[in-house]
């Protein structure tokens, strides 16, 4: 509940504040839209997010700028509002499928 509270939030902030930081170029492999089972994430090179989860019946949602990346994890928000999305396992190229894991899921990205 307050992730999507914190969801909601982010949403209705980025209206009054643009966008995040452009990805770096050490970070381009995150851009892209990203589906996995219950979860969708798009990552726009200009900086911006957007990452849903159901699971249980519940449903979780981020948008917002991003902020800039602990490690391999996302930070997101605007002001005093932020989240981190988990990244356990960054982008990967194999045989030209690319896949991360976000929140203990694989997502795979659009060809």
């Amino acid at each position: 509940m307050r992730l999507a509270y914190l969801g909601a939030t982010l949403l209705a902030a980025t209206s009054l504040v643009g966008c995040g930081t452009p990805l770096p170029p050490d970070r381009a492999a995150y851009a892209g839209e990203w589906q996995g089972t219950g979860v969708t994430l798009s990552i726009s090179r200009d900086g911006s997010l957007f990452f849903e989860k159901v699971a249980g019946g519940s449903r979780s949602r981020i948008k917002g700028p991003i902020q800039g990346f602990v490690g391999d994890n996302i930070s997101v928000g605007v002001l005093f509002i932020k989240s981190t999305i988990a990244v356990s396992q960054p982008p990967t190229e194999t045989n030209g499928v690319w896949t991360m894991t976000v929140e203990g899921i694989e997502v795979t990205r659009a060809p």
